[in-house]
């Protein structure tokens, strides 16, 4: 049985990442999943420094290159004039499926938060449960060609009162639950929330997904 080891992050910067002994630390890792809300330099670092792939979708914050990412482009220049242009050339999966072959892992993602202001990435609950439905063509051929739908779904914001806030901003999605209901992925991830202590609880099962909150820095290990 083989191991696939995970770092997964989102929303704030990690000082263990920037450290000159990041690629020692994190030789071990697969690849690298982000919950959004950082900014694309930090996933540029990333995949430069341990050289791993960069799997990524948006939050609410930190939005540089969103609309060019939305719109299919994949080099995207940096917002701020007075910055050099970032091109950034890693792996944008929202309201996209994929399949690792090395894996043998399907990973989809959904980011953006709850409306709460009418900026970018923020959607009312229709909204997402549109663009899930969309998801729908992908999800059946991988139930045929795999024999199940999804195996990881990256969001931002978490599940409607599973690790969420109270606030509208921070309110998770209902139309999460109904996602986990009928497509059963093993984990859902999310970040938006976030964690004071370090130490409180990160992991939440729901049906059969293991919903876990990957705020700053998680390393998620699956048994293949």
């Amino acid at each position: 049985m083989s191991k696939i080891k995970i770092l997964c992050i989102s929303d704030a910067t990690d000082a263990l990442i920037y450290s000159t002994n990041a690629p020692v630390r994190y030789a071990d890792i697969d690849f690298v999943i982000s919950a959004g809300d950082l900014p694309l330099r930090y996933y540029d670092y990333i995949q430069t420094i341990l050289k791993k792939d960069v799997y990524y979708v948006y939050g609410n914050h930190n939005l540089e290159g969103f609309r060019a990412q939305m719109k299919g482009r994949t080099t995207v220049g940096n917002m701020f004039a007075y910055q050099s242009p970032v091109t950034y050339d890693g792996f944008f999966l929202d309201g996209k499926i994929i399949y690792l072959k090395k894996y043998d892992l399907l990973i989809g993602g959904l980011g953006g938060s709850m409306h709460y202001n009418g900026g970018d990435s923020q959607y009312t609950e229709s909204q997402m449960r549109a663009r899930m439905i969309k998801m729908v063509p992908r999800l059946i051929y991988n139930k045929i060609r795999y024999g199940r739908y999804l195996d990881i779904l990256i969001t931002h914001a978490p599940p409607y009162k599973i690790g969420d806030g109270e606030d509208l901003c921070h309110k998770g999605f209902s139309s999460f639950l109904r996602f986990m209901e009928k497509v059963r992925p093993s984990y859902l991830l999310h970040g938006h929330v976030h964690l004071i202590d370090m130490n409180d609880r990160r992991e939440t099962k729901y049906e059969d997904t293991t919903v876990i909150n990957v705020y700053k820095n998680y390393i998620l290990e699956i048994e293949r």
